[in-house]
């Protein structure tokens, strides 16, 4: 079967910004204009980088909504449909699939532990049921649940779903799937110091943290490593490793909202249970994004 990848290049699992009275919208806009004004391929909303743990249903909806419609199709648009309850995660997917979403990506289901039958019926119950191509998400560190090679395999086989964005940092896993799978099951790195290595192999970009703060290097490391332009990209990875590093100092999206304010695009206070970032990591943040010629305003 021939399937049509959702993106290639880099995708941003865009932040949040949040008012004490919920969604800034306005601050949205912006965000959505500076992916596309930096060649920015794709952006994925609701992912965890955007706190959809702490978005209720009516939020969650709206904002696929709200940035869909902005975006007008301008880059691709990725609904976050995750969560450990199969019925809701289709729930998810209706909407993204109402509000003419490009596709849509989903975890592992967290806290259950499913069996690996469990992840393979959790992800073809909402790929039997929409029309939209969706992108699987390994990431066991925050799930405890990891995908195994016969189950990307008989994954690879649902005509819906379209890919996996693969952070699960095992490079024996991704080449074995790459191997066994091809092209009916594309992949993207899940985590930016992965994206050369991973593409070198044949992934097809990064679904990125660090594009959130700088969208245009990240979309020029896709760029070269598809154009397998290796040494420049080898020479852009090294002079932002540090900063991909220091932005998982704390847990993710804690250092990324640190920096979008330290550019002067603040977005707004975390959510409980997330808290705002160390003093110390604070500082070392800032060291990573001076070295990187990042300028700071706040």
């Amino acid at each position: 079967m021939f399937k049509t990848p959702v993106f290639k290049g880099s995708c941003t699992a865009i932040v949040t910004p949040f008012s004490d009275s919920g969604i800034d919208y306005e601050r949205t806009k912006e965000l959505i204009d500076y992916q596309y004004d930096n060649g920015t391929a794709a952006i994925v909303v609701c992912g965890t980088t955007g706190e959809n743990a702490t978005m209720s249903r009516y939020e969650h909806e709206e904002l696929i909504e709200f940035v869909c419609r902005y975006n007008d199709h301008r880059m691709k648009i990725i609904a976050g449909i995750g969560s450990n309850d199969s019925a809701k995660a289709l729930n998810f997917a209706k909407c993204a699939l109402r509000c003419d979403a490009d596709g849509v990506l989903m975890v592992t289901p967290y806290y259950n532990k499913a069996t690996q039958d469990g992840l393979v019926k959790h992800f073809t119950y909402v790929a039997d049921r929409i029309d939209l191509p969706m992108i699987v998400y390994n990431v066991p560190s925050r799930t405890s649940v990891g995908i195994k090679l016969e189950t990307y395999k008989q994954l690879a086989q649902h005509p819906n779903i379209n890919g996996i964005k693969e952070a699960s940092g095992d490079f024996s896993l991704f080449a074995a799937t790459r191997a066994e799978c091809g092209n009916d099951l594309y992949v993207w790195s899940g985590n930016d110091d992965n994206t050369v290595p991973m593409m070198a192999l044949g992934a097809l970009g990064v679904i990125s943290v660090a594009s959130n703060v700088v969208p245009a290097a990240v979309a020029k490391l896709c760029a070269l490593c598809l154009d397998g332009d290796f040494d420049q990209a080898q020479q852009l990875y090294f002079k932002y490793s540090r900063l991909f590093s220091d932005l998982f100092i704390e847990t993710n999206p804690i250092p990324v909202k640190a920096a979008m304010e330290l550019i002067g695009m603040g977005c707004g206070r975390l959510r409980l249970p997330l808290t705002d970032i160390s003093p110390e990591h604070l500082e070392k943040l800032k060291c990573s994004m001076r070295e990187c010629g990042i300028g700071i305003k706040a």
